[in-house]
């Protein structure tokens, strides 16, 4: 087996919701890090580290990616506008961000000499599919064009793999949990805010089945896919997710342990009505745990217990209406072009 030492690792979208979770991690083990980010949410849950650089810039600048990838070994992407209200904002601007300079980016990485290239796709790319368990082979049936372009870079990534440049592909589940940069648009995120701040949850919908994955558990993945043999992950594409439940149960899940941490709050009540979102699918991770010996530590449980203890240290300011924590809100408020 092939394992190659990794030193700086350059992270786009570092300065995000998962980036913020994921940069700490790897100056912990090490990494010198390059973060690579647009800032539209600013960087301040970014640490102050020695090994740390925060460049602002736009993923479709090449020169400016083309300078900052120099000297990195690996290259973990992530920036993209994240979620579909966001992208359909202006989706002509968001195929620019989210497909477009892919392309130009993998050849910047592969000439700079990166060796691991782990492009953080998305277990949305399934659709909906109301096969028991979806695996890695199961057709590609997106619903959006946020979607359909994820799946799409994949396709152009591992055209590009070579025993020089390994891609890895990861699809996780919905991220949850806390992070210095929350987001408050994410399912059992939305639920636990809700729960705690409104004594109400609505369920829209119900029946649908997501996949969710805790924020801590997601990151240290991306931290050991740094480390596994060029054998174990080259050309391979992953789901990375743990729990599959329905938005009703996650709501449930909310409930009850809202109520058991602020019990002044208790009973939460949770109304259901109609939705017009009909992703549903039950994601198989089985393929990286026996491949990788990857298992998540965390549950959504843990999650919104993790919520709970930011709400009660006052890390929020208002929560329910600061567009800071809504991704749709923030980029319709930016300059973005």
């Amino acid at each position: 087996m092939t394992l190659i030492h990794m030193k700086r690792v350059l992270v786009t979208g570092g300065a995000g919701y998962k980036g913020c979770v994921l940069v700490p991690k790897l100056l912990n083990e090490g990494y010198e890090v390059v973060v690579y980010d647009l800032m539209l949410f600013g960087s301040r849950g970014l640490p102050s580290h020695p090994n740390l650089r925060a460049i602002k810039a736009d993923i479709r600048d090449a020169d400016a990616f083309r300078e900052a990838v120099t000297g990195s070994d690996a290259v973990i992407h992530m920036a993209c506008l994240s979620n579909d209200p966001s992208y359909e904002l202006d989706p002509q601007l968001s195929k620019t961000i989210n497909f477009d300079c892919f392309e130009p980016m993998v050849e910047a990485s592969k000439k700079a000499g990166v060796r691991r290239f782990v492009y953080i796709s998305s277990s949305s790319v399934y659709g909906v599919s109301d096969a028991p368990e979806v695996t890695e082979d199961h057709p590609l049936v997106p619903l959006t064009d946020y979607s359909k372009y994820k799946g799409m870079c994949e396709t152009i990534l591992l055209a590009h793999g070579s025993s020089e440049f390994v891609p890895l592909i990861l699809r996780p589940a919905t991220v949850c949990g806390y992070s210095p940069r929350m987001r408050f648009d994410l399912t059992v995120n939305i639920l636990t805010n809700h729960a705690a701040k409104r004594g109400t949850i609505t369920v829209f919908g119900g029946a649908q089945k997501r996949p969710n994955i805790h924020i801590d558990d997601v990151a240290d993945l991306y931290v050991e896919a740094l480390k596994y043999p060029d054998d174990m992950v080259a050309g391979k594409i992953f789901n990375v997710g743990y729990q599959n439940d329905t938005v009703a149960r996650l709501a449930e899940i909310a409930k009850v342990i809202v109520e058991r941490e602020f019990p002044g709050k208790a009973p939460i009540r949770v109304d259901t009505t109609a939705t017009n979102d009909n992703r549903s699918y039950h994601v198989s991770s089985r393929k990286i745990l026996d491949e990788l010996g990857y298992r998540p530590q965390r549950t959504i449980e843990d999650a919104v217990r993790d919520l709970c203890c930011a709400f009660k240290a006052g890390k929020f300011e208002d929560s329910l209406t600061n567009p800071e924590y809504i991704n749709v809100a923030t980029v319709k408020a930016s300059a973005l072009r």
